[in-house]
């Protein structure tokens, strides 16, 4: 493999079509792909300042290294990316990539991440600033994750996420194959239309969580005093720890409430075949 070090490139692809480089404290200046169709990539304390600078790349590892503002769009259509231990203020990464690992590296600038990507793997990573965070995006499974911003992981499919803080508005939208475990979930209209969703030993607010949802499953979770008309038009089955502020006419399934129910409404719009049974227990 060969190295380069302590060096300083800008302008249009200074290092196109590059193969089995090592890149050492190298600055990219402001400039346009500047790595662009290469393959089996390493940087190390690297500093990345201009824009699309792995482009079509196949197997590029980044460690310390920093991404500025205007390095914007700079992992997009490529393949076997793994980054560790990065600063990052770039806006848009990570577009059309097929496998993707990320450990101990925060986003606070995290626009539109993640877009039709999969096989997602990140471990103690913060993302914030993030709306449609994960579109599109398949096989994803996520550790210590930390994610700020509206609209994530809408249209996602094979989902796992343990241990994490998800602020999101309207997340999970048409997701399908979701398991979440031990995490926090807070925003209204969490995993509308979805499918196979399953939450467990989670904490959930927001207004009118997991409706239109086919096939929910609710292990030992709790919902904040906020999370109102919860479950409409929902099949669920499994059990809520703590009180309900309010659910409205599930679908089918067994709930069982251990704790009380503010107000369980049932009316006239309820959807076939509307012989959903909750159980109230008062603990």
């Amino acid at each position: 493999m060969r190295t380069i070090k302590n060096q300083e490139f800008g302008g249009e692809r200074p290092l196109y079509a590059s193969h089995d480089l090592r890149l050492e404290n190298v600055t990219i200046h402001i400039g346009e792909s500047s790595i662009k169709e290469s393959n089996n990539i390493e940087a190390e304390d690297c500093r990345f300042e201009g824009k699309y600078v792995l482009w079509e790349t196949d197997g590029f590892r980044i460690n310390n290294c920093y991404f500025a503002e205007s390095a914007r769009s700079s992992l997009w259509y490529s393949r076997n990316c793994r980054m560790t231990s990065c600063k990052v203020d770039a806006p848009k990464l990570f577009r059309r990539i097929d496998g993707i690992y990320v450990a101990d590296t925060d986003f606070p600038n995290g626009e539109q991440y993640f877009w039709d990507c999969q096989n997602i793997e990140l471990k103690n990573v913060k993302i914030e600033k993030c709306d449609y965070a994960f579109m599109h995006c398949e096989n994803i499974r996520l550790d210590r994750f930390h994610m700020e911003g509206n609209y994530g992981f809408q249209y996602a499919k094979n989902v796992e996420i343990h241990n994490a803080i998800i602020n999101s508005k309207d997340s999970f939208w048409e997701s399908e194959n979701v398991t979440i475990y031990d995490s926090e979930v807070n925003g209204e209209y969490l995993a509308w239309y979805g499918k196979d969703i399953r939450l467990v030993r989670c904490h959930l607010t927001g207004e009118q969580l997991l409706c239109y949802v086919d096939g929910l499953i609710l292990e030992d979770c709790t919902f904040g005093p906020d999370a109102n008309l919860i479950l409409e038009y929902s099949t669920v089955n499994g059990n809520i720890k703590g009180n309900v502020h309010s659910i409205k006419n599930p679908t089918s399934g067994t709930i069982v409430v251990e704790g009380e129910i503010g107000e369980l409404i049932w009316d006239e719009n309820q959807k076939a075949p509307a012989d959903a049974k909750v159980i109230e227990k008062g603990l």
